[in-house]
């Protein structure tokens, strides 16, 4: 931009402002993505205010006259992506006009932004140097912070601001991701906020029975991302995108969030909401039921009642509520600890908010999944925050399947299945009920059930690495190798460097014959490290299948020790023990497991409790009569659907089989 020149470096049209000096666009603060000769005719266009600017001054603009090119393809395709980022229509313009024959004029009112009125500075503690912000690239330190105070004084001294782009899009969508919402306080610390937000977004869209919403799990995963709208959507296979910002500052919260029709790039809706953030809940309600609006739902009254929480919550239990989300989502034993601690302050802070109780009945549930606390160890609490979750709001899918969860580990299998109908029922878009009901159908023999929960449960998540982990052992059960190594490969794209899913396809490989490809996942197994116990059993099971029985006795002795300074399922030595063929000493450990009701053995039937036994050694297991004697005193639901490794030896009692 010329030094002389008196226009203003910042030009706004409706809700778009144009930075003549970045070239930037921007909606409502949130970047336009704009190529090149797109910005270059929105530029002239502005220039001219409101006068015709013709198609050979716009030829001479953008291609000199050296350059060859089909111009008017060129310069229509050109036109075309500026209305497409604008939200415009040829036919009904709001901003550029066709002048047949001529060109083109830009006839919504142009000026510059007003002047703020800029109060003191805020205080250290509510503005950092801001962060990275997410698929724009790295900003400048200086212009990030001061873009971070803006806001934050915008926050605590401005009135709340609500705009409108347009009325609704009239693009039915449905199918929807909402992207990581960027985290705008300038503190990294604050991520977790976002990120809260985020899911909120994503949990009261996701109960919407026609709109398919992706979780959070997969979401994540583009946090950061440079990848285009159309891509993401193309890998997440949506219709829809939301993004925004969240910024929090002097004890309110202000959400800007946009939708976008993926296929086309195109920005169908943009606004901002503000309040205390106490009215949090009340906040969330609105956006969602706003862009269910734009994507032309229509609510039922109970869905409507859904989309609008009742009363406030306390800021410090919300804030231990996000603080405890966060931890749950990094699915370690440490992690989950945390995360206990956290909702439990949130629900001493509040206890009638029920996410807080689903967050801790959940929290517990994954500890014992994963056989990371002894039996028992905080199931009455799992039972007990579940249940009062469901009792403030019984709409929760995850509540309902962290209680059904509860009565699987205490063998009510039809106890446990009632309620996980009701929660894929009551919460269609819940991932981890799908995924959670998928894991009770495989510890029942249904693999064939089992699979189609698993595969709703891909649909919602289909990029987070323990969900396709989940669809490619379920697939391994139900004798489909040749899809299950496809879906392992799927697995080692999201996360490449987990020693237990290299430990598991060097035993696929082992058992189909293919010993250079197992040794070659064996060997990298290695490399990564193997220190859980866990991943010593899993590598004794596959060193014993391929052959050196030394080293998996070795291996099992190192489980013992670790048994000593910890809690490790006795189901592990049990399964290595199996799969060399020693069957006194498995069932011996087994009986342990039963006198302890370890969740880890809800899997026997499948012979897949953390650790798989090898397919030759799972059917010596089954002919075994102390295997049919040990599945009916665990009482498990009488078999309704055939399949894979699952199914009982012709010895077992009648009404078990």
């Amino acid at each position: 931009m010329d030094l002389g020149d008196t226009t203003p470096r910042v030009l706004r049209f409706g809700v778009f402002e144009l930075d003549r000096r970045s070239g930037e666009l921007r909606r409502e603060g949130l970047r336009v993505r704009l190529q090149e000769q797109p910005l270059r005719i929105l530029e002239a266009l502005l220039d001219a205010r409101g006068e015709p600017v013709t198609r050979e001054a716009l030829r001479q603009r953008l291609w000199p006259d050296e350059t060859f090119v089909d111009f008017d393809s060129g310069l229509n395709r050109a036109i075309n992506r500026l209305r497409a980022a604008l939200g415009d229509e040829a036919d009904n313009p709001r901003f550029v006009e066709t002048l047949e024959r001529r060109g083109y004029r830009f006839i919504a009112p142009v000026g510059a932004p007003e002047a703020a009125v800029v109060p003191a500075p805020a205080s250290a503690t509510e503005v950092s140097p801001a962060l990275t912000r997410r698929r724009h690239g790295a900003l400048w330190l200086g212009a990030a912070l001061a873009v971070a105070a803006l806001v934050a004084l915008s926050i605590t001294f401005a009135p709340a601001l609500q705009r409108r782009a347009a009325p609704a899009s009239g693009i039915p969508i449905r199918s929807l991701a909402v992207l990581p919402l960027s985290n705008l306080s300038g503190d990294p610390a604050q991520d977790y906020f976002s990120d809260g937000m985020t899911d909120a977004l994503i949990t009261n869209l996701a109960s919407l029975p026609a709109l398919r919403v992706i979780s959070r799990q997969s979401v994540m995963h583009y946090k950061g991302s440079a990848k285009p709208v159309p891509e993401i959507a193309r890998e997440l296979n949506v219709e829809g995108v939301v993004e925004g910002s969240v910024v929090r500052s002097g004890g309110r919260v202000r959400i800007t969030a946009q939708l976008i029709h993926a296929p086309t790039d195109r920005h169908l809706w943009a606004h901002s909401y503000e309040r205390q953030l106490e009215d949090v809940l009340a906040l969330q309600g609105e956006l969602s039921r706003a862009i269910a609006e734009e994507v032309r739902l229509t609510l039922a009254a109970s869905e409507a009642r859904r989309l609008t929480p009742q009363g406030r919550v306390k800021p410090e239990a919300y804030e231990a509520y996000l603080l405890g989300t966060y931890q749950w989502n990094q699915y370690t034993e440490q992690s989950l600890d945390r995360a206990i601690a956290h909702f439990r302050a949130a629900i001493a802070s509040d206890p009638d908010f029920a996410p807080a109780q689903a967050g801790l009945a959940l929290a517990y549930g994954r500890l014992l999944i994963f056989g990371y606390v002894r039996p028992g160890r905080g199931l009455a609490e799992q039972k007990t925050a579940a249940l009062r979750a469901l009792e403030l709001d019984p709409g929760l899918g995850g509540a309902r399947a962290a209680l059904a969860a509860a009565r699987m580990q205490e063998w009510d299998w039809e106890g446990a299945e009632a309620e996980f109908r009701r929660a894929v029922e009551t919460d269609p878009g819940s991932a981890v009920a799908h995924l959670w009901y998928g894991g009770y159908l495989r510890a029942v023999g249904r693999f064939e059930e089992a699979l189609a929960q698993r595969r709703r449960a891909l649909e919602l998540d289909p990029v987070d690495p323990a969900t396709n982990r989940a669809f490619a052992r379920d697939l391994e059960l139900a004798g489909q190798g040749d899809a299950a190594l496809a879906q392992w490969n799927r697995v080692f794209e999201l996360e490449p460097d987990r020693a237990l899913d290299h430990l598991r396809v060097s035993l696929l490989h082992f058992e189909d014959g293919r010993a250079d490809l197992g040794r070659s996942h064996l060997d990298r197994a290695r490399a990564l490290g193997v220190d859980s116990p866990t991943s010593i059993a899993y590598l004794a099971i596959v060193v014993a299948e391929s052959g050196d029985r030394d080293e998996a006795h070795r291996l099992l002795g190192q489980l013992k020790a670790e048994s000593a300074r910890r809690y490790v399922s006795p189901v592990l030595p049990a399964f290595v023990h199996a799969s060399l063929g020693e069957l006194d000493s498995a069932f011996w450990l087994l009986e342990n497991a039963y006198a302890a009701k370890d969740p880890t053995l809800i899997h026997i039937q499948a012979y897949d409790a953390l650790v798989r036994i090898p397919k030759t050694r799972a059917a010596t297991l089954r002919a075994d009569p102390r295997f049919a004697d040990l599945v009916r005193r665990m009482g498990f639901p009488r078999r309704d659907a055939a399949g894979g490794l699952g199914t009982p030896a012709s010895g077992a009692p009648e009404g078990r089989r």
